[in-house]
């Protein structure tokens, strides 16, 4: 069976003939657009959501299967401690500790280094809401008072400016990370207080939010941060508190966000080329760039701004269809972690920083609670299972920066980083995951992802237990039991993933025939009893899949998929090498699972071009034995070969003529 991860989609970009023109209309409109945002009344936001759908907290949802409970396991007893040590080790800690005069000596690491430690103490929290622990719980309140300690009497609090050069706070909003920082700050602070119900840290996060307040505004510094974070992080702070202040400080750095009346823009490496609300395609650092989304998506929401949502809908329209991987992957190239052209797609050169897979996977979540729509939970998931998954190992303390789709065996995970952004994001991600499973609104229950477990549910004060059981993703059977505490008329919302064709579902043994789907979500609606069973099939067989033939870098060859799972050809597994592996013409495969393989998969088995047995593996678990090559687009037979796409050479001759149409991001 055939299918295409990328699609032509029938937008058009920032370059070619029609790119100056917009670049004046940008000027003429710029000044008249963000004066009227920046008024714009934003008071009812907390009376008036536009969400349709909100999710069943994490707490809320405990996941007990064979798939992801091992995981989040080895997420809170291996990933979660070997972080929290390895900052001790690396002066990440004592940066906070040399701040507040608690030690001597100097600033040690990058500049950025305090957002590992609120990433770590942030993934912390989720574990410790999911599963008490005084020791651990002992240990961040040590952290927590050694960086409520580093906070200045103003509320400022970045131990690498209070230590290099106090008198440069906000010199250099565009490189030097302080409100990067400080959103990370943020979200630890809202983790704590929701896990824990103490105000430590929330009090210090609210201090620096107000320091920030004063900071920065119309009348006052009108620059955007060169990394994204904030916004999501003073959304979250609003959400608790319900103080709008927060919300109007959100908005702002969006609003000013490539504001041309600004002495400089930053550019679009930074997102900074045009203003949000006018963006139609996705430039960039792409972690950058899946944080202001995520924070655009939450304001747009909030403040019901339909322009700002708009651009949303643009801007996932061109990542999804013109420059995502099908392993849920962004970002393709080296060079400044960023995006490329529309369909470059490297596979050994390509980046796919563990960070963005995390951050698709942050903005998709939102934006299927704003459009109630199942295709984006399909992005999530694939990123999940694929994008992210891969960025551990499977013991849990070894880590992937970078995530190619084809490897000379020279590539391998890390048990840490200098820039150390990556393995903290995992552990928050997957600390978090159950919060992602399920979704409510409408007087409706919303089934996201698929894994056993039980989900207490409040819907419209109705209490709804769900037992959930499969064995998901190796197998497409799920049953689910609803169980509310009083029977009562409600609809419930299965995804029907988009990869899976001839769906089927019973309701208490009764077939649902036709099974008819909605935005993605198979709908039933009726008078739920206590242990009413819902059994739903998702056919699973393995797949042959073609990308765009835009996609230079796989013409002529073919990546083998099963469910939600992406497979990959590892050396260990096909005689040493698989570089010159091809695929038949019509090639046959079978799935087997094995208990005794990598914590236990389903394996892909075939047969290649040469009548030489084959085997896949899931891609998440590649570099977990022998060093070696591995692939995920594999050559076919009948296909012409593509050209080495991954030479620089080649490529720079290749997208010439779209480098010659793009303007420069600062001139039109």
């Amino acid at each position: 069976m055939s299918a295409s991860s990328h699609h032509l989609p029938p937008l058009y970009g920032w370059r070619g003939e029609r790119s100056r023109l917009k670049w004046k209309i940008v000027k003429l409109m710029t000044n008249t657009l963000n004066a009227l945002l920046m008024v714009a009344g934003i008071a009812a936001a907390a009376e008036n959501q536009y969400l349709p759908l909100k999710p069943v907290p994490f707490t809320a949802v405990w996941f007990q299967d064979e798939f992801w409970l091992p995981r989040l396991e080895t997420n809170r007893l291996k990933s979660l401690p070997h972080l929290i040590e390895k900052c001790r080790e690396t002066g990440r800690f004592d940066n906070f500790a040399k701040t507040a005069g608690q030690m001597e000596g100097k600033y040690e690491g990058y500049f950025f280094n305090d957002s590992d430690v609120y990433k770590v103490v942030e993934g912390a929290c989720y574990v410790l809401a999911a599963n008490p622990d005084p020791k651990l719980e002992g240990e961040i309140d040590e952290i927590i008072a050694k960086i409520a300690a580093a906070q200045q009497s103003d509320g400022y609090l970045n131990t690498y400016y209070t230590l290099t050069a106090p008198d440069e706070r906000w010199s250099d909003i565009r490189f030097r990370h302080e409100l990067y920082c400080a959103g990370h700050l943020i979200e630890a602070a809202v983790a704590h207080h929701r896990a824990t119900g103490k105000r430590t840290l929330l009090d210090a996060a609210e201090k620096f939010a107000d320091c920030i307040n004063r900071e920065f505004g119309p009348g006052k510094h009108r620059e955007p941060p060169g990394h994204e974070e904030i916004e999501l992080a003073l959304v979250k702070l609003y959400q608790l508190t319900n103080k709008e202040k927060y919300l109007k400080l959100a908005k702002f750095f969006i609003d000013v966000r490539g504001d041309a009346s600004r002495p400089e823009r930053w550019g679009s490496e930074y997102q900074d080329h045009a203003p949000v609300r006018l963006q139609d395609e996705i430039f960039g650092h792409a972690v950058r760039a899946m944080y202001l989304c995520s924070g655009a998506t939450d304001v747009g929401a909030l403040t019901g701004d339909r322009p700002l949502l708009d651009a949303m809908d643009r801007l996932w329209d061109n990542m999804t269809q013109r420059k995502m991987y099908v392993t849920g992957g962004i970002g393709s190239r080296r060079q400044r972690e960023e995006f490329g052209f529309d369909f470059e797609l490297p596979n050994e050169d390509a980046y796919c920083e563990t960070c963005a897979a995390v951050g698709v996977v942050f903005w998709a979540h939102r934006m299927n609670l704003l459009r109630a729509d199942a295709k984006y939970a399909d992005v999530a998931e694939r990123a999940l299972y694929n994008g992210v998954l891969s960025g551990v190992s499977l013991d849990g303390v070894r880590f992937f920066y970078v995530n190619p789709l084809a490897s000379n065996g020279k590539h391998h995970r890390q048990s840490f980083y200098k820039c150390a952004c990556c393995p903290p994001n995992l552990v928050r991600l997957l600390a978090s995951l159950p919060g992602y499973a399920y979704a409510v609104g409408n007087g409706e229950i919303f089934v996201n992802l698929y894994a056993g477990g039980r989900a207490e549910v409040n819907l419209d004060g109705n209490h709804v237990r769900i037992y959930q059981s499969t064995r998901y993703p190796w197998d497409g059977n799920v049953k689910l039991t609803i169980a509310p505490d009083k029977s009562e008329m409600f609809g419930v919302c299965l995804r029907i993933p988009g990869w899976c064709e001839g769906a089927t579902m019973s309701v208490d043994g009764a077939p649902v025939d036709p099974l008819k789907t909605e935005k993605g979500y198979a709908r039933i609606k009726r008078k739920w009893n206590p242990e009413n069973l819902i059994e739903l099939n998702l056919p699973m067989p393995v797949e042959r899949i073609e990308a765009n033939p835009r996609v230079a870098a796989d013409r002529g060859r073919a990546a083998v998929r099963r469910g939600p799972v992406v497979y990959c050809f590892e050396a260990v597994d096909n005689r040493g090498s698989v570089k010159n592996l091809a695929l038949p013409r019509d090639p046959k495969f079978t799935a087997v699972y094995r208990t005794d393989l990598l914590g236990g998969v389903a394996v892909v088995e075939g047969t290649a071009e040469d009548g030489r047995k084959i085997a896949a593996v899931p891609y998440y678990a590649w570099d977990n034995r022998r060093p070696g090559e591995m692939a995920v687009w594999v050559r076919q037979e009948g296909k012409p070969a593509s050209p080495s796409v991954d030479d620089p050479a080649w490529m720079k001759k290749l997208y010439r003529p779209l480098m010659l149409g793009l303007p420069d991001a600062d001139t039109p």
